[in-house]
């Protein structure tokens, strides 16, 4: 299914491998998604840190779990849950990502591996925070990824993500941000957040999976700020 792609930008090239964007000084990026093949093998997914914190347990009613990655990016962590079994609705905010995501999940659903998961994902451009107050029914797991603050010393930070924070800063409003995840009354909440770092918002999780570099909080069974479930 080939999804809508503005590729006005000039900051965005297309090639034959791709959608590609194009840094001032030259670096480039192009969202992969067969990057993570090696990851998905059901001997490694099963010990993804992700799949633990989302796992859902008692959905036997439904044809498969719900998730909504409100902050999606290039769609790794998505192409993650989608091949644990999640019908994950993908949001992304920004133009020049959302059009680095759409292309490759066109690329991807044309690889008989990743076809599958890819049709699982469905890609939705706007604010999470509006997504999510706009959800038909409550899903099962919303993930949050709000990017990590750059760090001081530039050489320590990948250039992928060097390249993301100049389209899109890292979420200046956690305490919204997180609102939004609790007011849509998933299953859980699960963040993505640094090894070390604050709660999200302060909020102090359920519980925590914990890998070197990462980590991420759980919070079980949120209720909305008044405290009444919809």
């Amino acid at each position: 299914m080939q999804r809508s792609v503005d590729v006005a930008s000039p900051r965005l090239r297309r090639d034959p491998e791709g959608l590609t964007l194009v840094a001032a000084d030259g670096h480039e990026l192009r969202a992969d998604l067969t990057r993570m093949l090696p990851r998905l093998r059901p001997d490694r997914l099963a010990r993804e840190l992700l799949v633990r914190a989302a796992k859902i347990r008692g959905t036997s009613i439904k044809e498969a779990p719900t998730a909504v990655d409100a902050t999606a990016g290039l769609g790794e962590d998505a192409l993650l849950l989608a091949t644990a079994g999640f019908e994950v609705t993908l949001v992304e905010r920004d133009p020049t990502i959302f059009a680095l995501l759409a292309d490759a999940l066109d690329r991807a659903e044309r690889v008989d591996t990743l076809a599958g998961p890819v049709a699982r994902m469905h890609l939705v451009q706007g604010d999470g925070l509006q997504v999510l107050a706009s959800l038909p029914e409550p899903p099962d797991v919303v993930y949050l990824d709000p990017m990590f603050p750059a760090r001081r010393k530039s050489a320590a930070v990948k250039k992928k993500f060097q390249l993301l924070h100049q389209l899109e800063a890292p979420c200046a409003d956690q305490e919204g941000l997180l609102a939004a995840a609790c007011a849509a009354v998933p299953r859980k909440v699960v963040i993505k957040r640094p090894a070390k770092g604050e709660p999200l918002a302060g909020r102090r999780p359920s519980y925590v999976i914990r890998g070197k570099s990462v980590r991420y909080d759980v919070i079980v069974a949120p209720l909305p700020p008044d405290g009444v479930p919809s």
